[in-house]
């Protein structure tokens, strides 16, 4: 079977088609699917997946319709948005970089979404609903600082990536010293957060998150091709015609705003944008930033991360950023090691 097909439709638009690309995203989404209903049906009160199902299409209980609509599925909800927000964010960051390493993890996205949540937290007692505003906007704040001290007639990856190495250390210290003037009430909730959980959210959480993709998927998509251009370098960029500064800003601000969002929604969830688009590069084999296969790939880690911390240790005794965590840990060693035998670092 031909890897790459062309679509042709009866007005003469013609479409080239990745077949396995296509399949593995296809395969993705059902994964992300399968473990969502199965994440649903598991807590202190299972349900079997058929009984998800029917409870979903509006054929359960009076009890199954409270735990299924209610309880349970914004949580999964959150899970699968905040996943595909990390997934597509990492995507990004990694493409315009032209790093590997280039994920909010490593830049210090993460770091400045916590120092605004930690702000909230101890300087003002913050509700849930000021430390995810302070979260977001510490997110942003760091996002603009990293790309502002980075620029020098125009944005490098490795610049980029140095940058927010640097930022990262300096906000990781900020965090730190927050913590240690906090009182131990305020401490013990800041850690919680800063761990990444998924526990406790509803649908205040998923709407900002459903209405934001909704309108940055369609327009990074819609700049998937000038991305993968400039995978080839800025010159050749520039003489096929794409605005590589302005294409590149606008997906940085793209990248940013899903990562912050996503992170004030759950907390810091780590490793998912590093790892997501990697996977999902060597799955499909393909070259190119992989966008949408690296958006269904961190909803089905995310959502298979939740139902593995509750399968192995109960509902909500081990938040889901916990095992990303050490997943996402080993993945990094391997890469590590992998990008250093090839003579790459």
């Amino acid at each position: 079977m031909k890897s790459n097909r062309v679509l042709r439709t009866p007005g003469g638009l013609s479409v080239r088609l990745d077949v396995r690309a296509a399949t593995v995203v296809a395969l993705l989404l059902l994964a992300a699917l399968t473990a969502s209903v199965l994440l649903i049906g598991t807590g202190d009160f299972p349900i079997s997946a058929g009984d998800v199902l029917k409870t979903l299409a509006g054929g359960g209980n009076a009890g199954q319709e409270f735990i299924v609509n209610e309880l349970r599925l914004p949580r999964v909800l959150v899970g699968l948005l905040v996943g595909a927000s990390l997934g597509l964010g990492g995507a990004l960051f990694q493409a315009v970089t032209r790093n590997p390493l280039g994920s909010p993890d490593v830049l210090g996205l993460g770091q400045g979404a916590t120092a605004g949540a930690l702000v909230m937290i101890v300087l003002f007692s913050g509700s849930a609903a000021q430390v995810t505003l302070g979260a977001l906007v510490g997110g942003l704040a760091t996002g603009l600082a990293i790309y502002l001290l980075a620029w020098k007639r125009g944005v490098h990856g490795y610049r980029l990536v140095l940058v927010g190495i640097g930022v990262s250390a300096i906000v990781t210290a900020v965090n730190g010293y927050l913590l240690t003037v906090s009182d131990i009430v305020d401490a013990a909730r800041a850690v919680v957060w800063m761990t990444g959980s998924l526990s406790g959210r509803d649908w205040a959480q998923v709407r900002p998150l459903l209405w934001l993709c909704a309108v940055l998927v369609p327009l990074v998509l819609a700049n998937a091709r000038a991305l993968r251009m400039m995978e080839m370098g800025d010159d050749v960029s520039n003489a096929l015609g794409v605005r590589v500064e302005r294409v590149r800003a606008l997906l940085m601000v793209a990248a940013v705003l899903l990562t912050a969002t996503a992170t004030a929604a759950a907390g810091p969830v780590s490793f998912v944008a590093l790892t997501a688009p990697q996977l999902a590069r060597r799955l499909t084999r393909s070259p190119g930033p992989n966008l949408l296969s690296s958006l269904c790939m961190g909803a089905a880690l995310l959502v298979s991360a939740d139902w593995i911390s509750q399968r192995a240790f109960g509902a909500d005794q081990l938040p889901v950023g916990v095992v990303t965590g050490v997943l996402g840990g080993v993945y990094l060693l391997w890469l590590l090691v992998t990008e250093r035998k090839a003579g790459r670092i």
